[in-house]
């Protein structure tokens, strides 16, 4: 679920919000969103005895879930980048191109 919002949203803000904070904030409010309902229905699988996401053993950390999770959200702040510098150079060469009368 993370994966598919970062992938719909993460270069859409980047592009077409001027202000690069903004598009971090606004994707890390998405991200958190997603997150949150991601979590709790692989937390309510590993209740019901599904161990594919977490390891059975509770005293166990979940490392292979954290270092997926961070490495999708390390993604997303790179595409978030990478749109703004993109939609940066658009709308400057779309500026350039404008004549003044």
């Amino acid at each position: 679920m993370i994966a598919i919002a970062t992938v719909l949203f993460a270069f859409p803000l980047g592009f077409f919000l001027r202000n690069r904070l903004s598009a971090y904030v606004a994707y890390i409010a998405i991200f958190a969103y997603c997150f949150t309902f991601q979590t709790l229905y692989l937390l309510r699988a590993w209740v019901g005895d599904s161990h594919q996401a977490f390891p059975t053993d509770p005293e166990t950390l979940p490392l292979g879930y954290l270092g997926v999770t961070a490495g999708i959200y390390a993604a997303g702040f790179v595409l978030v980048t990478v749109g703004h510098r993109v939609g940066a150079k658009r709308r400057s060469r779309a500026v350039d191109l404008d004549p003044v009368t």
